[in-house]
């Protein structure tokens, strides 16, 4: 059995999602810089996830601190969320979990002078936010479960599984909650140019699972719906604004507007920490725009004339007018979202 990341006594392990599904390894991260490079050059994806490896990377950074006053913690613990913030700006749950562990770090400071207990309580709080992620994970699954009929045909986009969480995924522990509860379900996977989360990754946790998956290309998903072979369209969210609009990988928006004409419905699944109320519109969402050679490279080899322009924008936003329901932990909510979303805090 995998796992996508994990706190070692004096580190935090992950497994390599650049080189799944060809190699399964595992890169070890000795201090907060590391984890941070992991972060930032995909190592680990997915927004839960990337939460939960920043929240691990301050908890490593604090619990390895010379400091020996409370003042100088401070400081440091500054530069160490500093660092983290700065590493990707889409994906919401990684601030809220900074913010978070921020926190209890203030809170602590102000409780005690001893640097040892305030060391303490960073590490075990980050470890509940690890068990909390896998639990929120499973309701989310469940909870999705009630959409899903035997027989579906279900089209994802990207990896919104284990790997892009602590366990379970969202938009694929829909898929696993509904085969325990021995459903017959069929899942299409897009290959999600360009990093192909969907073909190495999903791919990759489905036929670990053995839930029956097909691999399409990503202009492919037209071609199936108008020859009604999709059902229902369920993906995940790097960051969903108050009014529902909600950022994913790029291609989701092409997906919806698909599904939108063919009458598929479409849901995102997403925790509550994935829903931003300070980001009003998806027009607000910051869109993390990566290197160029992404595009023009795959696995080593240029796939286009030398000196071949491209843009590469990781993520887009789907319209709330495209977008059926999002499912939660707390159930799943329905237009208007405006008056959903805020119902659920």
């Amino acid at each position: 059995m995998f796992y996508t990341l994990k706190w070692e006594t004096d580190s935090v392990s992950f497994i390599d999602q650049r080189v799944l599904p060809l190699e399964e390894k595992y890169i070890k991260c000795s201090d907060y810089q590391q984890v941070a490079v992991a972060i930032k050059d995909m190592v680990v994806r997915g927004a839960p996830a990337i939460g939960i490896a920043a929240v691990f990377g301050v908890a490593l950074g604090v619990v390895k601190s010379k400091k020996d006053t409370i003042q100088g913690l401070k400081e440091e613990f500054s530069h160490i969320t500093s660092v983290m913030r700065a590493t990707r700006p889409t994906a919401v749950n990684l601030f809220w979990a900074i913010k978070r562990i921020e926190d209890v770090f203030n809170i602590s400071c102000l409780e005690t002078n001893d640097v040892n207990k305030v060391k303490e309580k960073v590490l075990s709080v980050a470890l509940a936010m690890y068990d909390e992620d896998a639990n929120i994970n499973k309701m989310i699954g469940v909870n999705g479960s009630e959409l899903i009929e035997d027989g579906m045909n279900i089209l994802t986009h990207c990896n919104a599984g284990a790997l892009a969480t602590v366990a379970y995924g969202t938009a694929l522990s829909v898929m696993r909650a509904a085969k325990q509860q021995g459903k017959k379900i069929h899942v299409y996977a897009d290959e999600t140019r360009p990093f192909l989360q969907g073909a190495r990754l999903t791919m990759w946790e489905l036929m670990k699972d053995e839930i029956p998956c097909t691999l399409l290309s990503d202009n492919m998903s037209g071609y199936l719906m108008a020859n009604n072979k999709i059902d229902i369209v369920i993906v995940g969210a790097d960051r969903i604004a108050a009014n529902g609009d909600s950022a994913n990988k790029i291609g989701t928006y092409s997906v919806s507007v698909l599904a939108n004409y063919h009458k598929v419905p479409m849901y995102f699944a997403a925790p509550l920490s994935t829903i931003d109320l300070k980001t009003p519109e998806g027009c607000d969402i910051p869109i993390e725009q990566r290197s160029l050679d992404e595009v023009r490279v795959i696995n080593g080899k240029k796939i286009c004339p030398e000196g071949a322009n491209a843009v590469n924008p990781s993520f887009d936003v789907t319209p709330n007018s495209l977008i059926t329901g999002i499912i939660t932990e707390r159930g799943i909510i329905y237009p208007p979202f405006n008056e959903s979303i805020r119902s659920l805090f």
